[in-house]
């Protein structure tokens, strides 16, 4: 018979684990195996709709949605923005061609836009002049009132006032109509320039007069400015001083207040409120362009497509730029505006020094001074105080 070994006496009614787990007899070599541990819990994850058991594969589709709606997300903003972009450049009337300009002067650093509103009635009706105060005819020819040269770099925007009764000499220049060279004026008010040949002519003026280069033209009517503030729901302004003009219609209080198309056309066009130059209408001027662009590009406007796109029509109806500009170029000007108003740049007249035949001389020292500072696109230190 077989005899059973002290090491394999096990009571087979003792609990299983027990028993595996019992120790060994003395001088047994049995070695007791490790107590079977449970599994460790299986943890899911907190997604409220997961009601199920554990499965692995759902999060990496779950992952993958997300994905997808994400992508699909940025390819119709890209379309949109696209879109939009050629949208507006289908819209900018690119009339000026800076490439016909002669015996231009070496571009610098940065970028100098010159900044032109002008008195053109274009598409206006007889009701629409007499309500905005702008008389003449829609025929009637062009002029500047006012100018502006707008220098972008890497040491924030400066913008700077041309008063257009400036003591300047219109050199010679090609005709924009004929391609024929036509011989210099000799010294004349500003605007007489664009009076004579337009955008082309002005540009040659200020850069023969300055010795900046002008890299973008951008012009506005009084119809397109009217529209533009009438798109915006009207632009918040804090008037100093109240003033009234018979010429312009302008009839304001000192404070706080929203002015619509045509008070907005009213306030940048008063002079005969004055008592000093055109220097003070200058300053409102670029008080309001500043004030203009900084509500444009809010996040009100902008985050807006109700709003965004009714303003951007109503600027580039009628807004005339040279060939090279574009939207991107566009958006550049109008933020660098902004940052002008909000204290981020310097906005100032062109310096005088005093008058010549009622026109105002500009102080040449400090000209060359400062557009030796705009070339080298260095902070401009130069003030328009005399």
């Amino acid at each position: 018979m077989y005899q059973r070994r002290d090491d394999m006496n096990v009571d087979y009614h003792q609990d299983p684990y027990e028993r595996v787990n019992a120790a060994p007899r003395p001088g047994s070599t049995r070695v007791p195996p490790q107590r079977r541990q449970a599994p460790p819990p299986q943890y899911r994850d907190s997604d409220p709709y997961d009601d199920y058991p554990y499965d692995a594969e759902r999060r990496p589709r779950r992952r993958g949605r997300i994905r997808r709606v994400l992508v699909s997300l940025l390819v119709v903003l890209l379309l949109v923005a696209g879109g939009t972009y050629f949208w507006a450049d289908s819209k900018l009337r690119k009339e000026v061609d800076l490439a016909k300009v002669v015996d231009r002067p070496e571009a610098g650093e940065g970028t100098n836009y010159l900044i032109v509103g002008s008195d053109s009635r274009e598409g206006m009706s007889a009701q629409q002049r007499e309500d905005l105060h702008t008389g003449g005819s829609e025929g009637s020819g062009k002029r500047t009132d006012s100018m502006m040269i707008l220098h972008v770099g890497s040491n924030g925007p400066t913008l700077i006032s041309l008063p257009r009764d400036s003591n300047v000499t219109i050199p010679e220049f090609r005709g924009s109509e004929s391609g024929k060279m036509q011989p210099a004026m000799g010294p004349n008010k500003l605007n007489a320039a664009y009076a004579y040949d337009g955008p082309q002519l002005l540009v040659r003026t200020v850069e023969y007069n300055t010795g900046l280069h002008i890299d973008h033209y951008a012009e506005i009517g009084f119809t397109g400015f009217a529209n533009i503030v009438d798109a915006m729901g009207g632009v918040e302004m804090n008037i100093d001083k109240g003033f009234t003009d018979k010429w312009s219609g302008a009839d304001f209080q000192a404070g706080t207040q929203t002015l619509d198309g045509a008070q907005a056309l009213a306030y940048v066009r008063t002079r005969h409120a004055f008592t000093g130059s055109d220097l003070d209408r200058t300053k409102n001027q670029q008080k309001f362009l500043a004030t203009l662009a900084n509500q444009a590009a809010s996040p009100g406007t902008l985050l807006n497509p109700l709003k965004l796109y009714p303003v951007m029509s109503a600027g580039l109806d009628t807004m005339i730029v040279d060939k090279d500009m574009n939207p991107y170029e566009l958006a550049v000007m109008f933020l660098a505006m902004k940052d002008v108003n909000s204290g981020e740049g310097k906005s100032m007249n062109m310096p005088i020094s005093g008058s010549v035949g009622g026109n105002l001389a500009w102080d040449k020292a400090k000209v060359e001074q400062l557009v030796e500072q705009l070339k080298a696109d260095r902070t401009v230190t130069v003030t328009s105080d005399s």
